[in-house]
C-alpha cells in the first residue's frame, strides 16, 4: 500500500516523504496536492492499467482514495483499466464497496473484420507509416487469427512487421 501511494506521489511530482510514519502521512500529502490543484481549477486523474493484477489491499487503497473530495466534488478521478478478469476481481464480496463506487463500466468487444482493418491502418498512420503496409488479405488474416481482439491484433502485426523487415519486404501480404 505504501509503495502504491508512493508511486502516485512520485508521478504527480509531489515531494517524497522521507520516512512516512503511516499511510495517513502519504494520504495527507496527496490530499494537500489535490486541494491545491482543485483551487487552480485543475482536475487530477489517476489511470491504473492492468488493474486485474492489483493485490486486494491495493484495491482497498484505491477505494480509500475515492474519499478525497471537497463538499461538492471528488478531487481525484480514478480509471481502472484491465482484462476481463477485473470484473471477476471486483465481484468479490470484500471489494463490494469499491465496486459500488464505480460509476461507469465499459468493455471493449472484439472488433469486426472491417474495424480490424481500419484499426491496423490507423496504427500504421499513427506510427508514421503511409498506411499501405498491410494488404487487405493480410488484414483479414490478422482478424481471423485474432478474432478481433486488439491486443492480439497488435502482437500479430508486430510479428508480421518484424518478419517483413527481416525479409526486406515493404508490404505484408
Amino acid at each position: 500500500q505504501v509503495e502504491f501511494l508512493g508511486v502516485i506521489l512520485e508521478e504527480l511530482g509531489i515531494e517524497p516523504i522521507a520516512n512516512p510514519g503511516s499511510i495517513k502521512d502519504l494520504h495527507t500529502a496527496l490530499n494537500n496536492f489535490l486541494l491545491k490543484n482543485h483551487s487552480k481549477g485543475r482536475r487530477t486523474i489517476l489511470i491504473v492499467d492492468e488493474a486485474q493484477n492489483l493485490a486486494i489491499d491495493v484495491l482497498e487503497q484505491i477505494r480509500m482514495l475515492t474519499n478525497l473530495e471537497t463538499s461538492r466534488q471528488k478531487l481525484l478521478q480514478i480509471t481502472l483499466i484491465g482484462q476481463p478478469e477485473l470484473r471477476q476481481v471486483l465481484a468479490r464480496n470484500d471489494l463490494r464497496q469499491l465496486a459500488q463506487r464505480i460509476t461507469g463500466r465499459y468493455q471493449l468487444e472484439p472488433l469486426s473484420k472491417e474495424d480490424t482493418c481500419e484499426y491496423i491502418q490507423h496504427r500504421i498512420l499513427v506510427a508514421g507509416g503511409n498506411g499501405a503496409i498491410f494488404t487487405q488479405a493480410a488484414c483479414k488474416e490478422a482478424f481471423r487469427l485474432s478474432q478481433g481482439v486488439p491486443r492480439i491484433i497488435n502482437v500479430i502485426c508486430d510479428r508480421a512487421l518484424l518478419g517483413a523487415y527481416t525479409q526486406e519486404q515493404l508490404t505484408i501480404t
